[in-house]
């Protein structure tokens, strides 16, 4: 009897919210982040980068674009196409895998993985979202860097909000958050309202760790050496003037 799918693998669903969720500013953005992830792990050109989760490619591409060699694995193959596509008119070569981060595995070892973003946290179980952590430490070399960006419990407290609406991607879209158990998700639910009255409607739960959660099972259960917690890109203070998550683990 096979495992019914998990609503981020249901590849309809990332090809009505893809567009909204990856939005101008994320791609703005994505340069001087893929820089400071190369600072942050003391990467030299050629050096074997693995894109966690990679989705349209965002960070896969400029991490090319920046001398890596870079593998971006994502279960969203449509979210690969794109990426592919990306790639291409950049005029870099990513190799691209589609595949479940909970069983990835791979012959070379890499220099570095980064998963950016807001990508982790979406697994039914804890322990698969442990499976994931533990497959990145597995696929580095001894001594090679994780960074880990997205939403602490911290960082989804301090910047909660109840939810707007606005218009992208030709959609009107109506956002609603809340807490789910004791702030031990966020729901998150997403209306999409096409020109021609169309509705498309979808909830999904992110599972939110402290940053001291995290950081202890990077280091107790998946094996990293080391994880230190960061405020945001630049290594600021994760104090009450967090701007978001970052962890910067090595094996």
């Amino acid at each position: 009897m096979s495992k019914e799918k998990e609503w981020f693998e249901n590849e309809d669903f990332w090809l009505n919210y893809g567009p909204i969720m990856f939005d101008e500013q994320q791609w703005a953005q994505a340069h001087g982040i893929a820089e400071k992830c190369i600072e942050l792990a003391g990467l030299e050109k050629g050096s074997r980068v693995l894109d966690v989760c990679c989705a349209v490619g965002r960070i896969s591409v400029e991490l090319a674009l920046c001398g890596m060699n870079v593998t971006g694995v994502d279960i969203t193959q449509p979210f690969l196409d794109a990426a592919k596509e990306s790639a291409e008119d950049e005029g870099v070569e990513i190799e691209l895998i589609n595949h479940d981060m909970r069983t990835f595995s791979s012959k070379k070892k890499f220099d570095a993985a980064v998963n950016i973003y807001n990508s982790f946290g979406y697994c039914d179980s804890i322990e698969d979202d442990i499976k994931i952590l533990k497959r990145v430490h597995a696929n580095l070399r001894k001594g090679g860097t994780f960074i880990l960006e997205c939403i602490s419990r911290e960082s989804a407290i301090k910047y909660f909000t109840p939810g707007e609406w606005f218009e992208r991607a030709g959609k009107t879209v109506l956002t609603d958050f809340s807490v789910a158990g004791d702030w031990e998700g966020l729901r998150s639910r997403w209306i999409l309202i096409d020109k021609d009255g169309t509705k498309t409607d979808h909830t999904f739960i992110q599972r939110l760790y402290s940053a001291a959660e995290l950081r202890d099972i990077l280091v107790k259960q998946c094996k990293f050496k080391t994880a230190k917690v960061y405020g945001g890109f630049n290594m600021e203070p994760y104090d009450q003037k967090l701007k978001t998550m970052v962890i910067v683990a090595t094996k």
